[in-house]
């Protein structure tokens, strides 16, 4: 027996196909994959674009490069002619995000949100086209939920299904407190989706939780399920932990072009692939040349320079990058002697008050401190001015003040 009531099958066209193609490329997760692929057939037969949402807590005043992990993928989406909506969550900061996290985490207040927030977009904007960009605030419908409204919403989702997050059992397993408010920040991310009907949301690895709760509350509600997409957490200067401000690991987007470009400069080998494969709109094919070309024994700093000049062009200009790019080899070259004194240390990723005082160019971590406060410390020709940064494995020139000089190889 047939069934006349069927939909009959959206062509999957080539566009269709570099659309999907688009979207896995750096992706960790892309849930469930054959509905996306359905949502995508089904906007290109259409017309009608997806609804495409991100939503970021206001929890810091600035933007570092590590969030633009997330916000190139909505770009690249949003270039395909899907709505792309930023969501800033105002009412959710309140609550505190529980992910990954061993303890609650203090709210905040809605003074620091409001502060925080006037920034967000305006950042955000450098990498979005603001022109086709739709901005929301979660207490548009958060708010007006009001008591009744919440007990409602929580009626929908079990305590079985929370405790099936990771961190929430891990907590419970150790006796570690969880506050019943942490149970509403999955709920009210969740229930944004609802609000925004939104098809594809997107967020890091450790947000898959979250955004399955959306999935979740979407069908509760009668709607057709969002897909999800998570992208994996950018590594920091360090090469160890995530690019966080709190661990002074981090390149801010509003950083000045030299200070931007020098940091980029002062990562790994190693890491800068990663960095290509997460930041850089190279195309796959363009970034396998050149790291075959690495491997044949090209420099990789010429690698490692190229992506730091197209970071720096795209928060900055290209006529900024290209300085940037001049005054780090004029302070390179300038202020270098032909020899000075090599050292070995061990213990990668090591913070550089420690690195400058084993190297025997400060007396003390306090003394390093100092100077890296009065900007009397450069690594490899970049003045360092964050007192946490850690430096991972490799090779680096570093210098104190006008004369001190080392060129140290630091291990593992």
């Amino acid at each position: 027996m047939s069934d006349s009531s069927a939909a009959p099958l959206t062509p999957i066209t080539d566009r269709v196909m570099e659309a999907m193609r688009i979207s896995r490329r750096g992706c960790d997760e892309l849930l469930p994959e054959a509905d996306w692929l359905k949502k995508l057939a089904r906007a290109e037969a259409t017309g009608t674009p997806l609804r495409i949402k991100l939503g970021l807590d206001p929890t810091a005043p600035d933007i570092h490069i590590g969030h633009t992990v997330v916000l190139n993928k909505m770009r690249q989406l949003q270039d395909l002619g899907h709505t792309v909506i930023f969501l800033i969550g105002d009412f959710t900061s309140m609550i505190g995000d529980p992910s990954g996290r061993n303890s609650t985490r203090p709210p905040l207040t809605r003074e620091q949100i409001e502060a925080n927030a006037q920034t967000y977009y305006k950042q955000a904007s450098l990498v979005l086209d603001p022109a086709r960009t739709e901005i929301r605030y979660n207490s548009e419908w958060s708010d007006a939920l009001g008591a009744r409204g919440m007990i409602q919403l929580a009626a929908r989702y079990t305590v079985a299904r929370m405790m099936e997050r990771d961190d929430f059992k891990k907590r419970f397993e150790s006796n570690t407190p969880i506050s019943v408010h942490e149970f509403l920040y999955p709920l009210m991310q969740g229930y944004d989706s609802v609000a925004l009907k939104s098809d594809l949301e997107l967020g890091g690895t450790d947000q898959k939780f979250n955004l399955l709760v959306g999935r979740a509350l979407q069908a509760e509600y009668g709607q057709e399920p969002q897909c999800i997409l998570t992208m994996p957490l950018l590594e920091g200067l360090d090469g160890v932990e995530k690019m966080s401000k709190s661990k002074g690991n981090y390149v801010g987007i509003t950083e000045p072009a030299n200070a931007m470009f020098a940091k980029i400069l002062s990562i790994s080998d190693e890491l800068m692939w990663r960095w290509y494969t997460l930041l850089s709109f190279r195309s796959e094919d363009e970034i396998a040349a050149l790291k075959r070309e690495v491997e044949g024994g090209r420099n990789p700093k010429d690698a490692k320079v190229m992506l730091a000049k197209e970071i720096t062009t795209r928060f900055h200009s290209a006529a900024a990058a290209e300085a940037a790019h001049e005054d780090f080899q004029r302070r390179a070259a300038g202020g270098v002697p032909d020899e000075i004194p090599e050292c070995s240390l061990s213990g990668a990723p090591l913070g550089i008050a420690a690195l400058l005082k084993q190297a025997g160019l400060v007396p003390s971590t306090s003394e390093a401190m100092r100077m890296v406060e009065q900007g009397g410390v450069r690594v490899d020709g970049g003045v360092v001015s964050d007192k946490a940064l850690k430096l991972a494995a490799g090779t680096y020139v570093v210098q104190v003040g006008k004369r001190k000089f080392a060129r140290v190889t630091l291990g593992a």
